[in-house]
């Protein structure tokens, strides 16, 4: 059963002008275009930026999940990506939500635009989904 989406907070604004602020300062021509911020449980905000590559890549949300460990932030509580050029945000990728859902399985992310914008938590994004954790010795 799928749990209602939260009203967006001004924690969760926090976490997009925060995004939005990393798109707009360090974006750069094709390698970097998407920014993601998350706030830990303790409340810190990690932010990181994509790194695109003709072979693949670490999305943002990736990048931002080991720049995350790398302060050791792991417990990540919620999380948004943005487009740089003022795209706005951007949902996450099937792989990013995979990855959430087992690094995070309660982990709230954002989605919509302007009034639309909402919290959701990952476990919604992915309906039926496998998770690593249940299939663990």
């Amino acid at each position: 059963m799928s749990s209602p989406p939260s009203p967006l907070s001004a924690a969760h604004r926090e976490l997009v002008d925060a995004a939005e602020d990393v798109a707009r300062r360090f974006a750069r021509a094709d390698n970097h275009t998407v920014a993601a911020a998350a706030r830990n449980a303790d409340g810190r905000i990690v932010t990181a930026l994509n790194a695109y590559h003709f072979t693949g890549g670490p999305c943002a949300e990736l990048a931002l999940i080991g720049s995350a460990a790398g302060q050791g932030a792991y417990d990540l509580t919620a999380i948004v990506a943005v487009g740089d050029e003022g795209r706005g945000v951007i949902p996450p990728c099937g792989r990013c939500r995979q990855v959430l859902l087992d690094y995070f399985p309660d982990i709230e992310v954002l989605v919509g635009r302007g009034p639309a914008l909402r919290a959701v938590r990952v476990r919604d994004l992915l309906p039926d989904a496998y998770v690593s954790a249940d299939h663990q010795d």
